[in-house]
């Protein structure tokens, strides 16, 4: 039997998006808990306070990305992030979840190791557990 995924994260200022997943993945139970960052930089600065104490309870197993978001956006957080991830020492699944459907923002975003996929908003209960359960493999 898989093991259900201890922590989950969304980085992402749409309020409405975000009460949608966090109900689906509460409905669901896809994963024990849920955190939420509206922008970049408050993510960012979790994840670097992580580093000063490897706290493997607040390190997500799964982060869904906006791309514009205020303060720092997913772009900004993509390339700060990959410089300090492999000093977390814990697999993290990346998926850039964005509203935009333009072809060169998929592509840069397929282009970078850190992300697994981009999904076009808005995601649906299947595309959730299809990830869900593929991270609990």
């Amino acid at each position: 039997m898989s093991q259900k995924i201890g922590l989950a994260c969304i980085i992402d200022d749409d309020n409405m998006y975000v009460n949608l997943v966090k109900k689906i993945v509460e409905a669901r139970s896809l994963c024990k808990n849920l955190m939420v960052f509206q922008n970049g930089k408050d993510a960012l600065n979790h994840f670097e306070a992580i580093l000063t104490n490897l706290d493997n309870k607040t390190i997500p197993e799964i982060i869904f990305l906006d791309l514009n978001m205020p303060v720092m956006d997913g772009w900004e957080f993509l390339d700060n992030f990959t410089k300090i991830k492999n000093k977390i020492g814990k697999v993290i699944t990346l998926y850039v979840v964005s509203s935009s459907i333009n072809p060169v923002d998929i592509e840069r975003a397929k282009s970078i190791n850190l992300v697994k996929d981009y999904l076009v908003k808005p995601v649906t209960i299947e595309d959730l557990e299809s990830i869900f359960l593929k991270n609990t493999l």
